[in-house]
């Protein structure tokens, strides 16, 4: 078939290499000069097959309160008037409830491990190199509080198979060396170990060239205008081409839409209702002047809601959660806040030869991501990854290649489908 993909993401350019490995014709369309160029670019680089959590979580409502007030806030609420922000917000509080979180946390540690061995035999088939590390994350807990709360992730972790550990300080010490400089503003760790690191962006683009060798094309500086569908089939896309802003139909037996925050407001005038909305993450990138006092692989600083991760000879610090719509400034508050939760745990550092970034993270109100078929025949979707798109994506473009092409994907993904917001 001839399939057109809606975005040159790491969502976007998984699913062509698989589709293109499926037989079928592909063509991916952006309106970026290549790829990875938005929320895929500086991303924390975690690779988190344990560490897997939906933020709608039991004690969020009250935990988001005091956030709000907080210098150094995970959270971060510019609120508008836009009825998507409100509704999404509110269906986000309707999730907050133990019953919900269980079966959302469990669906996505279903998805992150079908991930983690597709990347495996992505990584062994292609041999793509990307900064990768397969040494864990070591989620730091501050205070007992804190430990004393990860029994519900340790819960789902143990329901689920997915290996872990349980630190105290100096367990938390023999994973991080690092972190024996602060060793007094610690109190114990959660481990997961099968978790990895890697650069996102290195990676995406590694891939966009092994999917070009096997005939997809890629149409770079494209401006996707709406989806043609005739008598409740897709028939392909309209765009707006760069040099002569003439209209375009490209022409496809099906589409798949992997256009992150973007993507409801092109689905919309088809009457499909897609409860994603934009939550900003920040990043810096730090060079590594003293090696002993860097992270080996991801410390996720539970306080802060912060990732450090070490990616080569750099170090990418990134989190943060922005309600603010369809805005990508940077804000130096934001900064600050990175800067804090890296030198706090990590001092010596050298934070002002650090690049700072922002993207929006596409996220649904109960955590999971939307993968699979919409009530318009050829029409599917790969979206609504939040903050773990690096680490679903292999596994989700394995479901999409294996649905689009009229297989029986390897794992249950009928809960992942858009239906579920019927």
């Amino acid at each position: 078939m001839k399939v057109i993909v809606l975005g040159a993401g790491i969502l976007g350019v998984t699913s062509a290499y698989q589709l293109a490995k499926s037989g079928h014709e592909v063509t991916v369309v952006d309106r970026q000069p290549g790829p990875a160029l938005e929320t895929s670019f500086a991303n924390a680089g975690e690779v988190s097959f344990g560490y897997c959590s939906p933020w709608a979580a039991p004690g969020i409502p009250m935990k988001a309160m005091k956030w709000l007030f907080m210098k150094h806030a995970p959270l971060i609420l510019r609120p508008k008037l836009d009825l998507a922000m409100l509704s999404w917000m509110a269906r986000m509080l309707s999730n907050c409830t133990s019953e919900r979180y269980a079966i959302n946390k469990s669906r996505m540690l279903r998805l992150a491990d079908y991930s983690r061995i597709a990347l495996a035999e992505l990584r062994t088939e292609t041999g793509i190199a990307y900064d990768e590390r397969m040494q864990g994350t070591l989620q730091l807990f501050r205070t007992q509080q804190q430990l004393e709360a990860s029994a519900k992730d340790v819960k789902a972790l143990a329901a689920d198979g997915i290996p872990y550990e349980v630190l105290d300080r100096d367990g938390c010490i023999r994973v991080e060396p690092a972190l024996r400089h602060v060793r007094e503003k610690i109190v114990g760790g959660l481990l997961t170990p099968k978790d990895e690191t890697g650069d996102c962006f290195k990676f995406t683009n590694a891939l966009a060239a092994k999917a070009e060798a096997l005939g997809v094309r890629f149409a770079y500086g494209t401006t996707i205008k709406a989806l043609d569908v005739e008598d409740g089939r897709v028939c392909g896309v309209v765009t707006d081409r760069d040099g002569d802003r003439e209209r375009e139909r490209m022409s496809a037996h099906a589409v798949v839409v992997a256009l992150g925050s973007y993507s409801p407001l092109l689905l919309k005038p088809l009457g499909i209702s897609l409860p994603v909305y934009p939550v900003k993450g920040y990043s810096l990138t730090i060079p590594i002047t003293d090696a002993s006092r860097a992270p080996e692989s991801t410390v996720m600083d539970e306080t802060y809601k912060i990732a450090i991760t070490r990616l080569g000879d750099r170090i990418r610090v990134g989190g943060m959660a922005e309600i603010s719509g369809y805005t990508n400034d940077l804000g130096l508050a934001r900064r600050s806040t990175l800067e804090h939760s890296v030198t706090d745990l990590f001092p010596g550092g050298d934070v002002s030869k650090a690049s700072f970034w922002s993207g929006l993270r596409p996220m649904t109100p109960d955590g999971t991501p939307v993968i699979g078929p919409t009530k318009v025949a050829g029409l599917f979707l790969n979206t609504g990854h939040g903050t773990l798109g690096w680490t679903m994506s292999t596994g989700s473009a394995r479901l999409i290649g294996d649905l689009v092409s009229g297989r029986a994907p390897e794992i249950d993904a009928k809960d992942l489908a858009v239906s579920r917001y019927a």
